[in-house]
């Protein structure tokens, strides 16, 4: 057995013990404590959020160009390359994803940087068009100290989606990991300061979400927050960036359809839904969780899935062969459990899974088979509420004209998918749902160079893009005055 790593706090680029509560990190694999996690009070909030905007106004920093900037961000996407192994190592101890999800998360993490300095060398200011005797501007400037406050299910990702736009911005960012999976945020932050970013821009605090999370939401030195995460945590940072007026970034929930056309290929359908549903667990956020199928193809199409759903191997998510490792906790499993109870309850019948997997290796992590379910009416809590587990609701239909409804019939609009032969078909579909992002013959493809977020209870706001880090910036008009005669006013 491995002895226990203690992690300190990153407060303003220094590494230093917490005044909060010592966080175990546990690994979901087995249920051991792999790490004690230092957690930031309000105090040490406070001290970050001071540095930050002192080290914001440091005119070495304040006064360097965006070619400089992005430079240092490419250096980070480097080092992240460079380490992509040991973060990926990292992350699967910390969450239990599988090796193979982790490294395609850090190399993803590595790209934003990459992209993010890309767009900034060539992210124009505007000239714009004069109504007068004057030159009129449109320049952007940093919002000010940015709270990053990401999710455990895919950390890495989260936190480079939130760093590298906020930094190329020119703010200082504070990043504050889920509780469960604190570690490669810790990581990060010592690669950006081996990229050789200014120390008091960095600050990584981890912590419980109603001490850490709220002292920094709170702070009046925080001028914005990015969030993803549950929905409920997102309503409760909305209220009170309405009382600061201080802009948001929230991605939130969702219960995201997937539509199978009658003319779809089923070998390309049935491997898309099981990705876009299993993997990952069925932790993510996009999880394709109610399919709505033909009901010329629905048994077909069931059949298909559970035959391929029993043949996913469950196990130790340091195995390459692996494709789904355990859930991230025990409460957490629990409540994916209580879910399919009520699916029963609900006139559902599970046609494969429901149960937690028995066997070597799997009695003390937090595993749980992936759950098929079908026979459940569109408007019970199942199909309308986010499980955020390995469970697939299976719904008939007949007219593709009420499709639309049937899929916005959740608080939700994250994401969806279709699949079909017929783009038009599919595109005027596409066009008619309430989601985010909608995937045509594909799943849970996300680009650096894609905006990606929510509508309705997903959240508010966008994120990656170029605009990604105008997010992070405050627009500023400027005047040139060119009338060579004095204003006439007071004549």
């Amino acid at each position: 057995m491995s002895a226990v790593v203690r992690e300190d706090l990153i407060v303003a680029g220094r590494r230093r013990p917490g005044r909060g509560a010592v966080l175990p990190s546990i690994s979901p694999v087995d249920g051991r404590v792999v790490a004690e996690v230092a957690t930031a009070s309000p105090e040490d909030v406070d001290e970050a959020v001071t540095a930050g905007a002192a080290a914001m106004r440091d005119p070495a920093w304040r006064g360097m160009l965006p070619h400089e900037r992005a430079r240092l961000l490419h250096r980070a996407g480097a080092l992240i390359e460079d380490d992509l192994e040991g973060l990926a190592r990292l992350q699967t101890r910390d969450n239990g994803k599988p090796i193979t999800e982790t490294r395609a998360l850090v190399a993803s993490a590595a790209g934003t940087f990459r992209y993010v300095a890309a767009a900034l060398e060539t992210l124009d200011e505007t000239l714009t068009t004069p109504r007068g005797p004057y030159l009129s501007m449109s320049v952007y400037e940093p919002i000010g100290p940015v709270a990053a406050i990401t999710p455990w299910n895919s950390p890495i990702a989260s936190e480079a989606q939130k760093a590298a736009p906020a930094l190329a911005a020119g703010n200082a960012v504070l990043i504050k990991p889920a509780e469960w999976s604190p570690l490669t945020a810790l990581r990060l932050g010592e690669i950006l300061l081996c990229a050789g970013m200014p120390p008091g821009l960095i600050s990584v605090l981890p912590g419980a979400g109603p001490v850490t999370g709220e002292a920094l939401v709170r702070h009046p030195g925080v001028r914005k927050v990015s969030f993803t995460g549950g929905t409920a945590t997102g309503r409760r940072i909305g209220a009170i960036a309405a009382e600061k007026l201080m802009p948001v970034s929230l991605e939130l929930g969702g219960k995201s359809p997937t539509i199978v056309l009658p003319d779809a290929d089923l070998d390309h359908a049935v491997k898309g839904v099981l990705f876009g549903v299993f993997s990952s667990h069925g932790q993510a956020c996009v999880a394709g969780s109610r399919l709505f199928v033909h009901r010329s193809m629905h048994d077909e199409m069931v059949d298909r899935l559970v035959a391929a759903a029993e043949r996913l191997v469950i196990g130790d998510p340091d195995d390459e062969g692996t494709h789904m490792g355990p859930l991230i906790s025990a409460e957490h499993r629990e409540r994916v459990e209580a879910y399919v109870r009520l699916a029963a309850e609900e006139g559902g019948r599970v046609r494969t899974g429901g149960e937690r997997p028995r066997g070597a290796g799997l009695d003390a992590g937090f595993f749980y088979r992936p759950t098929i379910i079908t026979g459940l009416d569109h408007g019970s809590r199942v199909c309308r509420e986010e499980i955020f587990g390995p469970v697939l609701a299976v719904l008939p239909y007949e007219d593709e004209d009420a499709l639309p409804a049937l899929a916005d019939a959740t608080p939700y609009g994250l994401a969806c998918g279709i699949w079909s032969r017929d783009y038009r078909r599919a595109w005027r579909l596409a066009r008619r749902i309430e989601a985010g992002t909608v995937w045509i013959n594909t799943y849970k493809q996300l680009s650096a160079a894609t905006p990606f977020g929510g509508v309705k209870e997903s959240g508010v706001g966008r994120e990656k893009g170029r605009d990604g880090i105008r997010a992070y910036m405050a627009q500023k008009g400027v005047y040139w005055g060119l009338d060579e005669a004095p204003m006439r006013w007071g004549d």
